[in-house]
């Protein structure tokens, strides 16, 4: 029994996974001319706007997750 809930925690993890990188494949990359373009105020074309709700999402996402803390150094 143990091992049928665990084959089933290990495909919806697979799935998962799958999932967020097929995300993160078809999004357009930003070259570092285009960062320091952004940062020196100019502005920068890309081929489909932002999507700032995902990005609030993500962004909350990640900050709500636990995290470690760092183990202390042996003496």
């Amino acid at each position: 029994m143990l091992w049928i809930t665990l084959s089933i925690l290990a495909l919806v993890a697979g799935l998962l996974v799958r999932q967020r990188i097929a995300a993160h494949v078809d999004r357009p990359k930003l070259t570092d001319d285009d960062v320091r373009r952004i940062e020196s105020g100019l502005h920068v074309e890309v081929e489909e706007p932002l999507d700032l709700q995902a990005i609030r999402e993500e962004e909350a996402e990640f900050w709500s997750e636990s995290w470690d803390e760092p183990e202390e150094p042996y003496h």
